[in-house]
């Protein structure tokens, strides 16, 4: 997933931010509700972890502006407000979750798993089987006739992409971004050297290459 850090702690911040790249996800932080605010405009994020008191204003602010319009991208509130009174507001303003300071990392990235399959399940089936490759976003995990693949984590960034929409092309650009952060500077082939590798693991008829447009996911038979 692409997630967006909105915290204003740098120890805190830095530590989040690794410790949910670790789990595989490509990820972006910012410390004040107006670079939050420019980065929304600019990437489609999956998954929002949001502190309340920033440097210029409320995190709920935002949290507001966001629900307005969208309920694609899943928020999780974190933050040192303790009050069942907080964690009511910010559940009545559009929040998924609450975690309050100071939290455990591992707990956070369960709570973000969790959170992030209450959205997928609604929308999109948890496997999809194409030939003898089964992907099961649930798990987060790839198999080839029952045999589990050893994927890297930004290998499964992209088969996870990809099986969102099965038969959809998503551009280079599109994977780049799932796959990094904005800050991360991306060889022009980076995509190309992935889609080989993971060729190698699924097999050659799994990925599809689209011409002038970008690489797809081959139909298959839901789960």
């Amino acid at each position: 997933m692409r997630i967006l850090i909105v915290e204003d702690e740098h120890d805190l911040g830095a530590a989040v931010q690794e410790r949910v790249r670790l789990d595989g996800h490509a990820v972006d932080w910012f410390t004040t509700l107006e670079d939050a605010r420019a980065a929304v405009a600019t990437v489609d994020y999956d998954f929002m972890l949001l502190d309340l008191g920033l440097p210029d204003g409320n995190g709920r602010d935002l949290l507001r502006e966001i629900r307005r319009t969208s309920f694609d991208i899943a928020i999780l509130i974190t933050t040192a407000e303790d009050q069942v009174s907080d964690r009511i507001a910010g559940l009545s303003d559009g929040a998924d979750d609450y975690i309050v300071k100071p939290y455990d990392l591992n707990e956070l990235v369960a709570r973000i798993a969790a959170v992030a399959r209450r959205y997928a399940a609604p929308r999109r089936q948890a496997r999809h089987q194409v030939g003898d490759i089964t992907i099961d976003r649930e798990n987060r995990s790839v198999s080839r006739n029952g045999h589990m693949l050893d994927l890297t984590a930004r290998e499964w960034a992209i088969m996870e992409l990809l099986s969102r929409n099965p038969g959809r092309i998503y551009s280079r650009q599109q994977i780049d971004t799932a796959l990094y952060a904005l800050d991360h500077d991306v060889d022009s082939n980076t995509v190309e050297v992935f889609i080989s590798r993971l060729r190698k693991k699924v097999g050659n008829t799994v990925i599809r290459t689209v011409r002038g447009r970008g690489y797809c996911l081959a139909d298959g038979t839901g789960a």
